[in-house]
This record gives C-alpha cells, sequence and structure tokens, in this order.
C-alpha cells in the first residue's frame, strides 16, 4: 500500500467518525448514517490496498 493511499484512507476514516460524532451530539441521524457509511468505504478501500500487497509478494 502506498503512502499516499494509506494516509488518504485514514483521513476519509477521520472525517467520517468526525461526522457520526458531530451528528449523534446534535441528533442528526442522517449525518451520523454518512459519517458510519465513510468509515465503512475507508474500511474497504484499506482492505483492497492489503489485497494488492500480498498479491504483490
Amino acid at each position: 500500500m502506498s503512502g499516499t493511499d494509506k494516509a488518504e484512507n485514514a483521513g476519509d476514516k477521520a472525517k467520517g467518525k468526525v461526522k457520526e460524532t458531530v451528528g449523534k451530539a446534535v441528533g442528526n441521524e442522517r449525518l451520523a448514517a454518512e459519517g458510519r457509511a465513510e468509515q465503512a468505504k475507508s474500511d474497504l478501500k484499506q482492505a483492497g490496498e492489503h489485497v494488492k500487497d500480498v498479491l504483490k509478494d
């Protein structure tokens, strides 16, 4: 996994966590759900990068 991809995935996950937290704090379930979705998307991208790394070796 390249450093750029790893940093991007970490940033996306952090952004999703912030959205989820803010959504819960203000009672906006849609925003909280968007945050959870962004975190899940980041996790999937990271898993895909790990698979690519394993296949390269």
